[in-house]
């Protein structure tokens, strides 16, 4: 059973696909909701409201534009630490491909930095969108529309594999994510390789302290997730990001394990 919603946090989706209904009429076919609202572990002191929108073409940029204004921070607030909201067309949601493919991104609220685009290609990381797609595919809550799993491709196990090797590369990099966030990031990654399945970073770090060499900074980055303000070794950090890569790199090319999606 999946965690329930907040209260708030559904009024503002309500919401939300009102405001889609309204600017993309019948161009509309679904709104989902992924990340932590789809895998459990939703807090909105913290969290992202994560949001597919799945139009039928592609959105011409008056709509584009009005879309943006209807539901940025500024005209909608939203409770969590923002909102993540990707429109992809339905030949794109329905392709299983590592490719980024959005028609519009958009990152806003009272904790995010406010990022805009268009189309794919400019400089933002790339890996995340196939990732998320794949989630969705499996988990995601339908807002409006049909079943996730009837609009969102599944993903092979290798495309998916690779990708969480470059986003655990990703989060390696200096000063690109928190501590705490790369490393559970990482346990995720690595149970999807065990196991076929998505879990939420909470789910996947009690997983993990006991099966990884470096149990006890699983355990820390799980003491951090509340907001104590603790770092974590930068050097164990990427030690342990670096393993992981290298396990995932190596399972991107191996069959998948019996029982596995």
């Amino acid at each position: 059973m999946r965690d329930p919603i907040p209260k708030e946090t559904v009024e503002y989706l309500d919401e939300l696909v009102a405001r889609l209904r309204t600017t993309l009429g019948a161009d509309l076919v679904g709104v989902y909701a992924g990340g932590s609202l789809a895998l459990g572990g939703y807090d909105e002191r913290r969290s992202d409201v994560d949001v597919a929108v799945v139009t039928r073409g592609a959105p011409g940029q008056a709509a584009k534009e009005k879309l943006v204004a209807s539901v940025r921070h500024e005209s909608l607030a939203c409770p969590a630490r923002g909102l993540e909201l990707v429109v992809y067309t339905a030949k794109t949601a329905g392709t299983p491909t590592p490719a980024a493919g959005y028609e519009l991104n958009l990152n806003t609220g009272r904790a995010m930095p406010f990022h805009l685009s268009f189309a794919p290609g400019d400089g933002q990381a790339e890996h995340w969108y196939g990732i998320d797609r794949a989630v969705i595919h499996e988990h995601g809550r339908a807002l409006l529309g049909p079943p996730a799993a009837g609009l969102f491709a599944a993903p092979s196990r290798s495309m998916v594999l690779g990708l969480l090797a470059e986003a655990v590369r990703w989060h390696g990099q200096a000063g690109i994510a928190r501590d705490d966030d790369a490393v559970l990031n990482a346990c995720r990654a690595l149970r999807y390789a065990a196991e076929g399945r998505w879990t939420s970073k909470q789910d996947a770090g009690d997983w993990a302290h006991t099966r990884v060499a470096d149990g006890a900074l699983v355990a820390d980055a799980l003491a951090a997730r509340p907001g104590s303000g603790e770092g974590l070794e930068a050097a164990r950090v990427g030690r342990f990001l670096g393993a992981a890569r290298r396990s995932l790199e190596e399972a991107a090319g191996e069959p998948a394990a019996p029982g596995s999606a």
